[in-house]
């Protein structure tokens, strides 16, 4: 599993057809799923998301979790985070779980995030579906996790 965290002071996702869902300051989340993902793998990226201190406390340092500020996430399904781009310039995702595992999981990850954080602040993007991503990064802060190397 791969998670980019980009901290923003907000954030809007949307489809064609004008569905749109927004957040105001905290974090968004781009993940993508392997085909050797697991609960394991979940739990990890649900735990190391939640702690992670980089949301700016009174001062401006990043001293203060999610769960310290209370503020929003968005959480964005990002298969192509999977690519493989040792050959050629083409790349390809043949390590990225295919779309039934790949639901699966995020929903999982939904699911434990809301448990461990807040039901009324997670949102969630249109999993499988092609979508306009429209943040303002506050920071900029950007951070990847990789639960297969613990990054």
């Amino acid at each position: 599993m791969k998670i980019v965290i980009q901290r923003v002071l907000e954030s809007t996702v949307s489809i064609e057809g004008g569905c749109n869902r927004s957040i105001n300051e905290g974090l968004v989340l781009f993940i993508g799923f392997c085909s050797e993902d697991t609960e394991e793998d979940v739990l990890w990226g649900v735990k190391k998301v939640i702690n992670m201190k980089i949301l700016s406390d009174e001062t401006n340092n990043s001293t203060l979790n999610i769960l310290d500020k209370k503020t929003e996430i968005l959480v964005i399904s990002q298969f192509t985070l999977l690519a493989s781009t040792k050959k050629g310039n083409k790349p390809s995702w043949h390590k990225a779980a295919d779309q039934k595992l790949a639901r699966v999981l995020y929903n999982q990850f939904i699911d434990v995030l809301k448990k461990m954080y807040s039901s009324k602040n997670v949102k969630i993007g249109f999993f499988g579906k092609n979508m306009q991503v429209h943040l303002i990064n506050n920071g900029p802060i950007t951070i990847i996790l990789d639960s297969k190397n613990k990054l």
